[in-house]
């Protein structure tokens, strides 16, 4: 079980999390593998492995480049004039490009985001047991 460290804020967690690091120390790599959370810290041994991120993060990657790829694209003629045979595979594999590139950068965001309300609702816990 990882240490337990004070609360980073809001957007030092957040921008952590965006770069694929620790969002407590901002050293150790929050990834193992693609998406595969690593359980701890390698730098700073706090347990990463609390922060579920389940299906948030396709939730907002999908909302994401929906609103900021998918609505742009339909104003490119060419989508719409050019043999469908050509444009829907090279759309498609754009959009599938775009979506699992946005992918890890938005589950880093999400479990820096959970990591500072984790961290505060633990704080509030602490403060509420000790006034009992």
């Amino acid at each position: 079980m990882g240490r337990m460290t004070q609360s980073p804020a809001f957007a030092t967690a957040l921008s952590r999390g965006l770069r694929g690091r620790c969002p407590h120390c901002g050293e150790g790599r929050l990834f193992r593998t693609y998406l595969k959370v690593n359980p701890a810290c390698p730098a700073c041994g706090v347990d990463l492995a609390r922060y579920p991120a389940d299906d948030g993060p396709a939730y907002f990657t999908i909302l994401i480049v929906g609103h900021l790829v998918i609505v742009p694209v339909l104003f490119i003629p060419w989508v719409w004039q050019g043999p469908t045979l050509v444009t829907v595979p090279v759309t498609l594999g754009f959009l599938a490009a775009v979506t699992l590139a946005f992918l890890p950068i938005v589950k880093g965001a999400f479990i820096g985001h959970m990591a500072f309300l984790r961290a505060t609702a633990d704080q509030a816990e602490r403060h509420t047991a000790d006034r009992a």
